[in-house]
């Protein structure tokens, strides 16, 4: 990824135009994420279980809504 200085742009307006870029593409989150293999059964088992995480969360959320217009 490249960024190039424009005429009469800072520094620091460069590095954040860079900044804003790597997190677009992310590349940063992309690289934690293969910086350990993982087994496509284990990644498997990690996605299972972070969709069950989301659901009983969406569920708790829901519920605490139907309790709170009950209460009025």
């Amino acid at each position: 990824m490249t960024v190039r200085l424009r005429p009469g742009e800072s520094p620091e307006s460069l590095l954040k135009r860079f900044r804003k870029e790597v997190s677009q593409a992310r590349i940063l989150s992309t690289y934690r994420r293969k910086r350990w293999f993982i087994s496509k059964s284990e990644q498997r088992r990690k996605d299972r279980k972070k969709a069950l995480r989301k659901l009983r969360r969406k569920l708790a959320r829901q519920q605490q809504r139907l309790q709170q217009r009950h209460r009025r």
